[in-house]
């Protein structure tokens, strides 16, 4: 049963690196309108807030117990001006409601997506080799999105074909080129993505990374750079690799822009100080907001929830992001624009319950359904649950403003010994389509 939740916290390793970035003097609204001026897959940044309110009586008769409290949403919040109120009636947090952005692609992948397929377009790229777990909705929202664009994905997914697809996993054999790839060889990731993009490309083909072609856009601009690229790729398969979670600079620039929105006077404002709440696979969106507020000068705090990687894991994640971000855009824009990114941008904390990623533990189903009957917001137990109880923990804070990103669920869980129990989650968290599906597909 799910009990009281404590998060421990871990900064960077320069604890006081947002501090200083704040302090710097480069023009960061300029830079960042640089940056972020291409063409983009979604057509506006906008996205919906609510405000969660949670009940006092809640908190009085148990703490921080999720059982004991009552939530209420505001689809209708009072933004801009009318949150510097230092007073509140009761605690609260607000949700960035990026669950609602797509129906099947998760709220993190469309912004991560957003600058990265028009540069795959723009590029004329033919193949996207990218890679996941056997679940990974990163690799989903790949595949369905290039199908849609007339492009091949090719999905290194690691362990193997499970008896039953189910979730993502059944999303991604849909859509995309599914190989299953042994632990062991997934294990050296940069290894072997490339040596598959080479494989798909044969002879006449032709491999790039993503930040072959964005430092190629930065130089030339989008369409000089296209036809450059026509002419080399006329007659060859160009194929590009995407990092695992599309842990790819182009790929922060997606959130950088949601960043951008939501600092607007009318919205969150650029002046008053913010907790920033994500639920951390990859860590990538993570990092991506930090570094957008960096960029903007916002005094705002990016915390992470860990889910599937060690401490030392993601902050070498983060090192190894904000390098790749810094090369890219530091050529044409200048050392001293991206002179306050460095790492410690995250605070990175350990989830209420540490356990192996995908596992569940009991109650947490229900604790979805409480939250979901009470507020109208579908939360999973394998993501973006860790996010709410760490929103609700801060939001109990006084005078604090929380904001928590609602990046979408998960289609399905780690494979488990109990069949029922996966297709108890996967109905819960995706409706009766999926039922269907399950009922109509090869056994």
């Amino acid at each position: 049963m799910v009990s009281s939740f404590t998060f421990r916290l871990h900064y960077g390793s320069s604890p006081n690196g947002l501090k200083e970035a704040l302090k710097s003097n480069f023009p960061k609204e300029e830079f960042v309108s640089n940056i972020l001026k291409r063409k983009w897959a979604l057509r506006i940044p906008d996205t919906k807030i609510n405000q969660i309110t949670i009940s006092k009586d809640g908190l009085q008769q148990g703490g921080e117990n999720l059982w004991n409290l009552s939530f209420l949403n505001n689809p209708q919040p009072s933004l801009g001006d009318h949150m510097t109120g230092k007073n509140r009636q009761e605690p609260s947090f607000y949700v960035v409601r990026d669950d609602l952005l797509h129906p099947l692609v998760n709220g993190n992948k469309a912004r991560k997506l957003d600058a990265l397929l028009p540069l795959l377009e723009d590029s004329s790229a033919t193949d996207v080799v990218t890679c996941g777990g056997c679940q990974s909705a990163h690799a989903a929202a790949v595949a369905m999105s290039c199908a849609e664009r007339g492009l091949k994905s090719h999905l290194l997914l690691r362990g193997e074909q499970p008896a039953t697809l189910t979730g993502y996993n059944l999303i991604s054999s849909l859509y995309g080129n599914v190989r299953y790839v042994p632990r062991s060889l997934y294990a050296k990731r940069a290894e072997m993505l490339l040596k598959h993009a080479h494989l798909v490309a044969g002879n006449d083909g032709l491999v790039f990374s993503l930040a072959d072609l964005e430092a190629s856009l930065s130089s030339n601009g989008f369409s000089e750079h296209s036809s450059h690229v026509d002419a080399l790729t006329k007659r060859s398969k160009k194929v590009v690799v995407v990092n695992e979670g599309a842990g790819d600079a182009a790929a922060l620039l997606g959130v950088v822009r949601l960043v951008e929105y939501l600092s607007q006077d009318h919205l969150f404002g650029k002046d008053q100080p913010l907790k920033i709440i994500i639920d951390a696979g990859t860590g990538t969106t993570a990092v991506g907001l930090g570094i957008g507020a960096v960029c903007l000068g916002l005094p705002w705090e990016v915390t992470a929830v860990m889910l599937a990687d060690t401490i030392d894991g993601y902050q070498k994640k983060e090192e190894s992001l904000i390098s790749e971000f810094r090369r890219c855009f530091t050529l044409h824009h200048g050392e001293q624009a991206l002179s306050g990114l460095e790492p410690g941008l995250v605070q990175w904390v350990e989830r209420s319950f540490p356990r192996k990623f995908g596992n569940i533990l009991k109650g947490e189903v229900e604790i979805c359904q409480k939250i979901a009957q009470e507020t109208g917001i579908l939360v999973d137990p394998v993501y973006t649950l860790a996010a709410w109880e760490l929103a609700t923990q801060l939001g109990q804070e006084e005078n604090a403003k929380v904001v928590m990103l609602h990046t979408g669920g998960t289609l399905a869980t780690k494979e488990k010994k109990t069949k029922n129990l996966r297709i108890t989650v996967i109905r819960f968290l995706c409706g009766s389509w999926v039922d269907i599906i399950l009922k109509c597909w090869p056994k």
